[in-house]
């Protein structure tokens, strides 16, 4: 049987998903310490200069018409936003992972991490923070993360929020903020370090090669304490000063083993 011109012209295009012909939008690329994900989309573009910027540390909610969360990093710079739709075939969990691990390995510090409703209302992050409704969803569907990146350049943040749709889309905001003063010391939450620990395996902190701190030691006795059933190992040049000292925080003995190991800083590890 021979078809027409026309016949085989509609087969060729029956041949293409929809998503073949997606472009992104005009005059919009992708962050360079952020990998695209393969077909993902951009579907927003934003740059700003000199703008007064809130990254909350803290589930979202709404008081008396006010936003309320536990903390916050604010501060006034630059900021470049991309959202991408993301194929069928990559969830929202997916493309967060692959945007975390990558900024991970190339030394970017978590600051906040939450997952669902533990993050709050979703229309709330989508409209009040990002200044975006194509990422309002369900909010057991949602991830948000605040990482900042290694010196020399610790004065940008980049922030992720993963989420699916009630459509089942999935999309990724990536937004990177370059601030225009220093931005000083920015602590982690604990809830942010177990979320590591829990979901990563191990939680290095290079920066904690001497002595115990008094800072660290109560993020790092509040993080363990928060789930009680763990046990990690230590490992460090001052290794077994920690655990000592976490011990003297109420962190139990028998949950902590110190490791030997040529590690920079402190590096903590799940004992599955």
């Amino acid at each position: 049987m021979k078809l027409s011109v026309h016949s085989l012209a509609l087969l060729a295009l029956g041949c293409f998903s929809p998503a073949s012909f997606a472009v992104d939008v005009p005059g919009s690329h992708d962050l360079e310490r952020v990998p695209r994900l393969p077909d993902a989309q951009i579907v927003d573009y934003r740059q700003t200069s000199d703008l007064e910027r809130v990254y909350p540390m803290g589930s979202i909610r709404r008081i008396s018409g006010q936003l309320r969360f536990d903390g916050q990093v604010e501060a006034r710079g630059n900021v470049t936003s991309v959202t991408y739709e993301l194929p069928p075939e990559h969830s929202a969990t997916q493309a967060f992972t692959a945007a975390r691990e990558a900024l991970q390995k190339q030394g970017a510090e978590l600051l906040f991490w939450c997952q669902a409703r533990d993050c709050g209302e979703s229309s709330l992050w989508a409209n009040e923070v990002f200044g975006n409704s194509k990422l309002y969803g369900a909010d057991n569907g949602q991830a948000y993360l605040l990482l900042r990146l290694a010196p020399p350049a610790d004065n940008t943040l980049i922030a992720l929020y993963g989420i699916t749709r009630g459509n089942r889309k999935a999309y990724l905001h990536v937004e990177q903020f370059e601030s225009s003063a220093a931005l000083g010391e920015l602590l982690p939450t604990s809830a942010t370090l177990l979320r590591q620990l829990k979901d990563t395996g191990v939680l290095d902190l290079p920066r904690l090669a001497g002595e115990p701190d008094d800072t660290w030691l109560r993020l790092l006795s509040r993080a363990l304490n928060l789930d009680t059933g763990l046990r990690v190992s230590i490992a460090g040049p001052q290794a077994e000063t920690w655990r000592q000292a976490l011990i003297d925080q109420g962190v139990r003995a028998a949950r902590m083993e110190a490791a030997r190991g040529d590690v920079a800083g402190l590096h903590l590890e799940l004992l599955r």
